[in-house]
Parts: C-alpha cells; structure tokens; sequence
C-alpha cells in the first residue's frame, strides 16, 4: 500500500457523502440529456452537448471516488501516539521568517481539498507535510518547496 493511500475517518466520511451526492444529483442531469436529446438534430444541439459533458464529469468523478475509496485505508489518529508529528496529527508551528503561527493536519492526499475551519489540512506527501513528518516539539525543520526553502519550528503536536 502507498504512503498515499491512507485517510482518517473524518475524510472517509466526507468522500463517501461526495459520492452520495453525486449519486442523487444524476437523475437530474440524465434529465437534461433526455429533454437534450428531444429537442431534435444532436450535431446542432449545444444543450444536449452541455448536458452530457455535465453528465461525463459527474461519472468520471463518481468513477475516480469509488475507485479511490476502495484502495484507502482509515487510519484512526486518535490511536497514533502524539510524540512526533504523524498522520492524523494536530501541529502548530511558526515560521521563523515571518514570525507566523499555523496549525496545520497532517492528512492524506485525498483530504487536502475538504475544509474545515480553525486548522490548514497538509498532506503528508506535500513538502511542508514531508519536512514535517517523524519530527518533535521544538525541532526547526527546512521546507524544501517548489517557491524556495523556508524554516518553520514546531510547537505543540495533538
């Protein structure tokens, strides 16, 4: 299994009640290419055009969702010892440039997309994820990130 390939609870939920609204929503856009459809000459029809393009997204994403959550793994964080920053963890660090302070999550990449409000969720696969990864209150670690280097200093892991 891959590194990517865990979620916690709360993202599992959350993917499964993406595909259940999906799901409810595509009765009304079969709808749309019937009544499309009706309307006559299809190479002419931008509405029956637009209406399936619609159609084709949603099952592509229904398609890639299911797929996904069959290969995910829930990892249940409130088991996962605090003493290091790992999946699932709460981390608050400050950025030694800027003196800002950011509570991040370390989630799994299928999460990052989800908000919630108070925290930044951070994949454990991205660059502040990856510096961050195994490491303790009080270690200043380097992100090594695509728009240059930067030190952040941990404070407080939950």
């Amino acid at each position: 299994m891959a590194n990517n390939d865990f979620i916690t609870l709360e993202g599992m939920t959350r993917l499964q009640k993406r595909i259940t609204e999906l799901n409810e929503a595509r009765p009304a856009i079969m709808l749309r290419v019937q009544e499309a459809r009706e309307q006559g000459d299809l190479s002419e029809n931008a509405e029956y055009k637009a209406a399936k393009d619609e159609q084709r997204m949603l099952d592509n994403e229904i398609d890639y969702l299911k797929r996904r959550s069959a290969v995910l793994k829930v990892l249940d964080s409130s088991v996962i010892p605090k003493d290091k920053v790992r999946f699932g963890a709460f981390v608050r660090v400050i950025e030694l440039t800027s003196n800002k302070e950011t509570l991040y999550r370390m989630v799994g990449v299928d999460e990052v997309n989800f908000q919630e409000e108070g925290h930044d969720k951070i994949s454990v696969a991205s660059p502040i994820g990856v510096a961050l990864t195994g490491k303790c209150i009080g270690e200043i670690v380097t992100v090594k990130a695509p728009r240059g280097h930067w030190e952040m200093k941990i404070l407080e892991i939950f």
